[in-house]
């Protein structure tokens, strides 16, 4: 129990019993076993949530090996990333917004019809 002896512990009492009173001992007493149970009851919750934490971590590990590509799998991945999603003769259009003073930009400029007259 901590290294504290028969001796040493009927001494504690006994302080205990002339400074406190033997009256308010046993109230002492109460309190003191209540709050041991609390932080036993805590102390078993929070080992029993590292225990889960550390298990789910083990199940998240063993997925994430499961859900690793392969070789195959790492080629076409990468394949698949660097090809270009616009079809063949699909460019962008050239932005001309930063271009100089009085250049609009095409797309968001309605055309107007040029006037013969």
């Amino acid at each position: 129990m901590f290294g504290i002896g028969m001796p040493e512990l009927l001494l504690i009492l006994a302080v205990a019993l002339i400074v406190i009173g033997p009256k308010k001992l046993p109230d002492l007493a109460r309190s003191l076993g209540r709050a041991m149970g609390e932080f036993k009851k805590a102390t078993a919750e929070l080992k029993e949530s590292i225990q889960i934490d550390s298990e789910l971590k083990d199940v998240k590990q063993a997925f994430d090996e499961m859900n690793a590509p392969g070789p195959k799998q790492q080629a076409s991945t990468q394949a698949v990333e660097t090809h270009d999603a616009r079809p063949e003769g699909d460019t962008p259009a050239p932005s001309t917004a930063a271009g100089g003073p009085g250049e609009a930009d095409p797309q968001t400029t309605p055309k107007e019809a040029p006037k013969d007259a």
